[in-house]
C-alpha cells in the first residue's frame, strides 16, 4: 500500500512538473522593491511582472506579487502568500486572435514546490463589451479566496473605426 501511495505522489509531481514546462511566454519583470532585510539571504520582495494575453493584441496585465526570501526563498522552495494584485489597460487596436471560453488561463505560475499556483484568467462582459481578468491562486486540495479582478474597456484606437466585440469571440 505504501509503494503504491509513493507511486500515485511521484506520478503527480511529474505531471506537476511537466505543466511547467508547457509553452507560456514568460513575464516580463518591470521591477522588484525590498520588503524587509535579511542579514545573510535574500531580502522578501514585492515584484511587477508584464504579461500579453497571448489571445488579445494590444492589452497587457500587469501584476505584483509578494516574492519570499530567506534560506527557503533562496533555494526555490518557499510557498509564496497568495495575494497578488491586477491591473490590465489597452495599449493598442484590440485584436482577438481566436475564440476563447469565460475563465480561460491567460497565465499560470507556481507558487509553492508542488501544490499551489497561481491563476490569471479571462472573461467577456458581453453586454458592456469589457474583458474581465482575475487572478487568484489555488491548491490542489484547498483554494484561496485572495484574488483580484481587473477589467478593460474595448474601445476603437487610432483610425481603427469601431472596436471589436468580445462575445463575437466567446465560445458558447
Amino acid at each position: 500500500m505504501k509503494r503504491r501511495i509513493k507511486t500515485v505522489i511521484l506520478f503527480l509531481c511529474a505531471l506537476l512538473w511537466a505543466h511547467d514546462l508547457t509553452a507560456q511566454e514568460s513575464p516580463d519583470l518591470i521591477f522588484r522593491k525590498s520588503t524587509d532585510f535579511k542579514l545573510l539571504t535574500p531580502n522578501d520582495k514585492l515584484a511587477t511582472y508584464g504579461i500579453d494575453d497571448p489571445l488579445v493584441d494590444g492589452l497587457v496585465c500587469y501584476y505584483t506579487a509578494h516574492e519570499k526570501g530567506g534560506v527557503a526563498g533562496m533555494f526555490g522552495v518557499a510557498e509564496q502568500t497568495s495575494e497578488v494584485s491586477l491591473s490590465c489597460n489597452q495599449h493598442g487596436p484590440i485584436k482577438f486572435k481566436d475564440k476563447f471560453s469565460q475563465g480561460d488561463s491567460v497565465f499560470s505560475e507556481r507558487r509553492s514546490l508542488l501544490f499551489k499556483r497561481m491563476q490569471i484568467v479571462r472573461g467577456c462582459d458581453v453586454k458592456r463589451n469589457i474583458l474581465v481578468y482575475m487572478v487568484y491562486s489555488d491548491r490542489l486540495i484547498d483554494g484561496s479566496p485572495e484574488s483580484s479582478t481587473s477589467t478593460v474597456v474595448i474601445t476603437p484606437w487610432g483610425g481603427q473605426g469601431s472596436a471589436p466585440r468580445c462575445g463575437d469571440f466567446v465560445r458558447n
